[in-house]
């Protein structure tokens, strides 16, 4: 097992004690007293080093490792049977969830897995009366938790906006008697986005998530309208604007690259230099035969591209220029609890979506696979077992994520992308992996280009 995950990136030597989480700067030669403790724990690095180094140095930079071992910030063992015994223990409760608001799009975006927003089903709404049982729902099963999460989500929500506004006027009315508090977030393709919408949005929403894939011919190959033409140019005003409104805060405008622009750092530094300062632009997630979805020989060429990405936001640090990348976000000093760290998104147990008819399914991806069904807003989960099973979800549950050093960031990944390519919540997305190691990697390097200014 990798108890220090040891990697050079952008001209940095970096350490990570993967169970600690502790994270180090090294120079060459740290580096490779480390690199060799690792490899060979009983081998003397000095004597084996000596004849490169200064002896003197060597001496004391094996004595200030020998204090961070001590001290538990390297080669920290791990103790997985305490932390299943915890995860085992854990109470869950419901404290997300995903409104459907929409069962329809006006965009047919050609990667989308909601099937042009019908989720392989019909076109429908939800109802004022739906959503009131869901927020009913969600209240009735947080328990003791205050802050409550929801996203209105589709297909695209601004075509049933009049619902919208009166499902969160009405849990404002219910946070005061019941001691909660709603979060809302809407997530928005931006074709109906109007100044009203803006304003309200800007009143009532934490959080907005604007789609978004980059570059005009990027975004207009795979996010067309329903007659085939491109949407960037219908949107993009509309979306400065809305960042601009915000003070570049609480939104991320958020995009997908494909086997299509495999170059899509070009499409994030193109979003950034618009003046976004809150970005994503994440990996499609979609099955081989589409002639956009990743394959395993992309890999390597998209682990170059992070690298990349990450070089350039690297010079930004400090400028009027820099901007977040959410997968590039890293708290080393706070962040989730152990056992989100451990567990993930929550889905299936303290998240959950909820369709326009009040159906309730583990998340967003699972909606429509009936195998996936787990009751209704009204009558409450009818199917504990799929809540027991994703509960059971962890990183010490599935094989390839207990001996990984990104294990902590990833948290095990997503149970969907797993269910899709496996056939088991408990699988593995190698893909998916391979891209979130890199991704943790140009994380820290930026922690470490922050420290160095």
């Amino acid at each position: 097992m990798e108890y220090v995950h040891l990697f050079k990136n952008n001209g940095y030597f970096l350490a990570l004690d993967v169970e600690s989480g502790s994270f180090h700067m090294l120079d060459e030669m740290t580096y490779e007293i480390v690199e060799r403790m690792q490899d060979d724990p009983g081998s003397d690095p000095i004597s084996a080093m000596k004849d490169r180094y200064d002896e003197a140095e060597l001496k004391e930079a094996v004595e200030e490792i020998k204090g961070l071992i001590e001290d538990e910030l390297l080669f920290t063992k791990p103790e997985p049977e305490t932390f299943v015994k915890a995860l085992g223990e854990q109470k869950h409760v419901v404290k997300a969830l995903c409104l459907h608001i929409a069962h329809d799009c006006n965009l047919a975006c050609k990667y989308c897995f909601a099937g042009e927003g019908e989720y392989h089903g019909e076109r429908s709404l939800m109802s004022v009366e739906v959503g009131k049982a869901a927020l009913d729902f969600l209240v009735k099963n947080s328990g003791s938790r205050r802050n409550l999460e929801v996203d209105f989500f589709g297909g695209e929500p601004t075509l049933n906006f009049e619902v919208v506004k009166q499902l969160v006027a009405y849990g404002r009315s219910l946070e005061e008697e019941n001691n909660k508090h709603f979060r809302f977030t809407l997530t928005t393709n931006g074709v109906l986005l109007s100044s009203e919408i803006q304003e309200f949005a800007n009143q009532e929403m934490d959080n907005v998530v604007l789609s978004i894939d980059g570059r005009k011919e990027t975004h207009d190959r795979m996010r067309p309208n329903r007659g085939g033409g491109g949407s960037y140019d219908t949107v993009l005003p509309k979306f400065v604007e809305m960042a601009k409104s915000r003070d570049q805060e609480r939104y991320y405008v958020r995009g997908t690259f494909t086997r299509n622009n495999l170059d899509f750092s070009k499409d994030v530094l193109h979003l950034a230099d618009l003046g976004f300062r809150q970005i994503s632009v994440e990996p499609v997630v979609a099955p081989e035969k589409e002639s956009y979805a990743l394959r395993e020989e992309d890999v390597p060429e998209i682990l170059e591209e992070y690298d990349r990405l990450a070089a350039e936001m690297a010079k930004r640090i400090g400028t009027d220029r820099e901007f977040n990348f959410f997968h590039f976000m890293i708290d080393l000093e706070g962040g989730p609890c152990a056992l989100k760290r451990m567990s993930g998104c929550g889905s299936g147990t303290d998240y959950l979506a909820v369709t326009p008819e009040g159906d309730l399914y583990p998340c967003h991806q699972f909606v429509g696979q009936k195998d996936f069904l787990m009751g209704n807003v009204r009558e409450g989960v009818l199917r504990p077992e799929i809540a027991k099973e994703f509960g059971e979800c962890n990183v010490f549950s599935k094989p390839e994520c207990s001996s990984c050093f990104a294990r902590y960031y990833c948290s095990g990944g997503c149970a969907a992308n797993a269910w899709n390519f496996c056939g088991d919540i408990k699988g593995t997305y190698n893909i998916g992996c391979e891209l979130e190691k890199k991704r943790v990697e140009c994380a820290l390097m930026l922690k470490a280009a922050e420290a160095d200014r």
